[in-house]
Parts: structure tokens; sequence; C-alpha cells
């Protein structure tokens, strides 16, 4: 088992200052790291959403305020611009439940790895200002508690496994903490599972088999019912759902689902019909569970629920134990309402040995099988099922360490549970675009002019793609990023982005605008707009009176196309000087040599012209520029106004 001491980091250093100048500098690498690393001020908001295919909008009443205002146009100062935290120091990873060796493994070679076990949760809320990651599976409490006493310190959870109802993620959210799940590694094992139970039931194998070893031979008693033909009702169609949809529908079954966040173009890929939930209840001859116990599923299979379904309906539950009242559903079997019931999990694990629900001929059990790590119920299968169960165990192992260091690395991670959830495969075809986001955001935010209260930025994406085949969701938390930590003093990461815009009372909405380009490429560009704001650069100010940029993404680097109503080319890397001026021959010379003489090294310049013999020249500088020569660059005969900024 790897393990190593506890570097401590300094608190001190993981505390926003309430003076931008006094935050710690920038870490150089990762350049995602900011996202799992907020000081912030706890918020406790709820986030109202409205939807329709063009638009989708934040609803926030109050104004955010931009930094101190100054008289010179190049206020962009470094010292006016919230810095992250050092992550110089080696974090320190807690593993809090037995984890497979191969993912201590990763751990260990990541960070600073320690094991403890079975802490209780008073000990957990000790230790946890010290740690930047917490590993758990199901039996720890991740409560409001324990993010109230990292202290801001801790940047990402992993839970081993699936379910994460064993984790606060409100307050996760809050605080700005990632939560990841292994969901790949036990999806196939939890359906598979879900399927045997399924398949039992309905043979009553396992009544069977105990008649027979009782000294019985009772063929009439245990006649099963055939699957062919018969309806499944897969109430949550997440991965696990997904699988047993499938599987049951190589059975020959006709599956229906409840899910009110499954998407009905993956639904029907699979051949699923999406229902209501009082249709499916009430037309299945079998109900197999998958969805998680929050307090809406929370015992939703109740005394009420099982009066609405057909007599003598069958029931599976591989999920949580909890979204079914267990006094309710003995009801239900002694009145014939159900007529077999197959469960995996159980309100309280373990059961009493007492149970009636347990102890119910119609009802078939095993001891968390699905999902469980314990030792002592892998040595309750067979030995060629143990070596299954051990690989399994090693996969959600590895799967959730590599997780976890990924987002330590600042890494955006396809498991994310309480962040923008896209497929590993849309994160690499993202990738780009999302670099280009945040710069947009951090640009337009430098070019108000200082004073002014941003209340509402609209952003457009022109694409190619259906609306449905384009998630803008992680684009959207990029630009609210950019736009607020130039101008807040809090560290804003991809899990609190939403909350921190709230809080600041900032308006985002978002429209999309079909191009007639490749829909291979994702996104043929990003604009984002600022109303009723003034601007330090009059020259980006578009004929409607917004701030207006547009961005595209071009070799693989996100360039700027359009500031205002000047068409330019501009890569967005390093820092910007813009300047409008007459467009006369030497501009350039004459601006390259002020910059030369004071040994600032140009990386690129360019000059984009209107037909009012108007040009932008766009110069690319690797270094912010004393004030003195910014003083110079604008004194140079035909430069009507130049803005420097820092991307």
């Amino acid at each position: 088992m790897a393990s190593s001491s506890i570097k401590a980091i300094s608190s001190s250093a993981l505390t926003a200052s309430p003076k931008l100048s006094q935050v710690p500098p920038p870490p150089s690498k990762p350049y995602l790291l900011s996202f799992l690393h907020t000081t912030s001020n706890p918020i406790s908001l709820k986030l109202s959403h409205s939807h329709n295919l063009r638009s989708h909008s934040f609803l926030i009443t109050n104004v955010i305020k931009t930094a101190e205002s100054s008289s010179d146009t190049y206020v962009s100062k470094s010292s006016q611009l919230p810095k992250q935290p050092s992550s110089d120091s080696t974090p320190t990873i807690l593993v809090s439940e037995k984890l497979g060796e191969a993912g201590l493994h990763v751990l260990g070679g990541f960070g600073n790895l320690e094991c403890a076990y079975d802490l209780s949760h008073e000990e957990l809320c000790a230790k946890i200002s010290t740690c930047d990651a917490l590993i758990v599976r199901s039996g720890t409490k991740v409560t409001r508690q324990v993010f109230e006493a990292a202290k801001g310190r801790l940047k990402v959870v992993g839970r081993a496994g699936v379910g994460i109802d064993n984790v606060d993620l409100q307050a996760a959210t809050e605080y700005g903490c990632l939560v990841v799940n292994a969901p790949t590694a036990n999806t196939v094992a939890a359906a598979e599972h879900g399927i045997a139970l399924l398949t039992a039931m309905s043979r009553n194998v396992a009544q069977a088999d105990a008649s027979i070893k009782a000294g019985k031979w009772q063929r009439n008693k245990y006649i099963g019912v055939s699957l062919v033909g018969k309806t499944l009702a897969v109430m949550g169609l997440g991965k696990v759902g997904s699988e047993v949809a499938r599987r049951a529908k190589g059975l020959g079954m006709h599956v229906i689902s409840h899910d009110p966040y499954a998407p009905a173009d993956r639904a029907r890929a699979i051949g699923v019909d999406l229902v209501s939930f009082e249709q499916a209840i009430g037309t299945a001859d079998f109900i197999s569970l998958h969805m998680p116990l929050t307090p809406t599923t929370s015992k939703v299979f109740n005394d009420k629920t099982f009066a609405m379904m057909k007599k003598g309906v069958r029931i599976i539950n591989v999920a949580r134990g909890g979204v079914i009242d267990e006094d309710a559903l003995v009801r239900a079997l002694d009145s014939g309402i159900v007529a077999q019931a197959a469960l995996d999990v159980f309100e309280e694990e373990p059961p009493s040995k007492d149970s009636k629900l347990v102890q119910h001929e119609n009802v078939t059990v095993t001891p968390h099988l699905g999902a469980s790590t314990k030792e002592a119920q892998a040595r309750l299968i067979s030995p060629t099922l143990i070596k299954t169960f051990e690989r399994y165990i090693e996969g959600v192992a590895i799967e959730i360490a590599e997780a976890v260091v990924g987002a330590l690395k600042g890494e955006l991670s396809a498991t994310a549970v309480n962040a923008p959830m896209v497929s590993s495969e849309v994160l690499a075809e993202l990738s780009p675009y999302v670099v280009l986001a945040e710069k947009l955001g951090k640009l337009a935010v430098q070019l108000v002019a200082g004073g002014s209260g941003i209340k509402s930025v609209r952003v457009v994406y022109k694409s190619a793609r259906h609306p449905d085949d384009l998630d803008t969701r992680l684009l959207r938390a990029m630009i609210t990023k950019g736009i607020i930590e130039p101008i807040s003093a809090s560290f804003i990461n991809l899990v609190n982005a939403d909350f921190i815009a709230k809080d600041k009372g900032l308006r985002i909405s978002e429209e999309r605008v079909a191009v007639d380009t490749s829909p291979e490429c994702p996104v043929a560009s990003i604009q984002v707009h600022i109303s009723n704001v003034e601007s330090k650069f009059a020259s980006c100010v578009s004929e409607n009176g917004n701030i207006s940029i547009e961005g595209k993404v071009k070799y693989g680097k996100p360039h700027l196309t359009l500031l205002g109503s000047f068409g330019v080319d501009v890569s967005l890397e390093g820092n910007l000087i813009l300047c409008r001026q007459v467009d006369h021959p030497g501009m350039i010379g004459k601006v390259g040599n002020i910059l030369g003489t004071e040994n600032v090294n140009v990386n690129f310049m360019s000059v984009g012209r209107t037909v009012q013999k108007k040009a932008i020249m766009a110069i690319g500088v690797d270094e912010e520029p004393k004030e003195e020569l910014l003083n110079k660059i604008g004194k140079v005969p035909d430069i009507e106004e130049f803005v420097f900024l820092k991307l």
C-alpha cells in the first residue's frame, strides 16, 4: 500500500485577500488549475434556468461593478487583476475508505497519499483542512460541515463508484469543489447484476434452489414467467439504466423509461420509449430502478405509487435502497400488487436479521453485490466470480484515481458530477474553443470603462450544427470565468462559475446562429456582447452601442476576428495593444520603433482597415509595457485611441 507523509500547505496562501494587489501570483502550469481552486466565500443560492432551442439565460437582478476606475486608457494594470494561488506544494490526497492497490499506486505517484480508514465525522472535519483531494466510497458522509472545515483547500472529492448521495453536492458547488465519480468501471457490472436478478426472479431460481437443498421437489410451485414480450420500465436512463435497457431488448422485452433528464435522441438510439412516471409504473410488467437517492426520490415507491401499478408487477432494485418504502413494499407483496421483488440494496445495510422484507418468500436478495467493495461480500460468491469482482474493484480504483489526479492537474473531467458533464470526445473536440471562450471573456471585460456596471452579457455561437448537437455549457462557464475574474477578488472555477455570476448580478444569455459551414467544426465563431456600459476603447463599440467582439479558432489557436465593426486577425496569446489610427503609411514602423527602443519584444503586428480610412493596429507583446512607453504610443500623430489588454 502506497503511503507518505502529508506536506502542509500554508492556509494563508489559500485565503482570499480583500485587496487584489495582495493576492499571490498565478501558477504557470497547469493552465486550467484555477478551475479547481477557489477561495471565494460560500454562496447559498438557487439557480433558475430558462430554456429554448436558441437561448439559455441566467435570470439575475443585481449589478456587477468593475474594478476601480482610472483616468488613463491603459488601466489594466497587473495589480488590478486577481491572481491564482500558488501551486508549488505537492497536493495531499486523503483516502478514507479501502481502495484497490492499483488506484493507490496512481495516487501515490502524483501526491502525498494518506489512507485513514474508519474516520468519524469529527475526525474527518479536523483533518480535511490539510487535504487537496478526498476519495470515498459509500460509507463516508461528505457533508456541508466537511466543506466548511476544508476552508477552501479541498479541490476535488472522488467517489469510487456511481452513487453520490453521500456527498453534499450543493455545498461542494458553493465551495467550488469538483465532485467526480467512477461510473464506467461498474456500469456493466451493475447492469449485469440487475439482469441477473431479473431473470433469477422471473424463474424463481433462488427459491427453487433453497427448496431442493431442503430435500423437496416442487416443480409446480416454482413455475416462472417468460420475459419475451413483457414490458420493462427502466426508472432512470443513466449509464446503468441504459445498459440494462440494451440487455433487456436482447431478451425480447419491450422497454419504456421514465427519466426527466434523458435526451430523447439517446433513448431512441437504444430503442426505448420515454414516458411519464405514472405511465411507466402503470403499464410495466417489470420495473427496474436506476435512480439516485435524493430528497425527491426518497421513498418515491410507497403505498400510493404501488397502488398505481399493474397487479402482479415485479420490481428490481440495484440502485439505492432508500427509494423504496420497505414497509409499503411488504404490504404490496402481501396484497399481491407486487408479485415478486429482487433487491440488491436496502434502506439500512446490512438489513436486520428479522427483516420482514428480506424474509419474504417472494423476495430475492443479494448483499449489495452490484457496487459493494467489502471483502466479506466478495467471499460470499464463487471463486470464479471473486476474480471477476476483484478486477471490477481494481477498475473502479484506477478510474477514480485517474479522475482525481486529472482534476488536481486542472484537466476537465468527463465524470464530473457538479460541473458541465460532457463526454471525453466532446471535451477533446471543444478544447481549443474552451481557451477561446475564456480569452474572449477576459478581453471583453477589460474593454469596459472603469466604474461601469455590467448587467447583461449576450453570447452568440455561430455553428452549422443543430442546437441539440452543440453543448455550450462548458463554453458558457469559461466565458463567465473570463468575465468575472479580472474584476473580482473571488477565484472562479468551472464548478462555481454560475453561482458566482448570480451573486455578482451578471445575466448571461446564449444564442445559436446557423451558418453554412462544415458541421465537422463545432463552432464557427463566438461573439460576446456587453450592453449598457461605457467603453475605454470606442472602436470596440458596435452600431447598436454594445461592446462587441468575435473570435475564432484558427490553426488550433484562439484568434480575435472582429472588434466592434473592425475586422481584425489577432492571435489571443500573451498581451495585446490595440490602436485606432488614421490609415497612413509608416504607422507600424513608428509604433514598432517605440517598443524596440524600450526592449519590448513584439511577437506580431496586424492591421484591419475600414472604408473611412481608419484602421485598427493590433500588437502582441510578451510583457506589460511601462506606463511611460504607453504614453509615448498615445502621442504618436494619427493614433486616435489605444488600450492595453492582458490575456
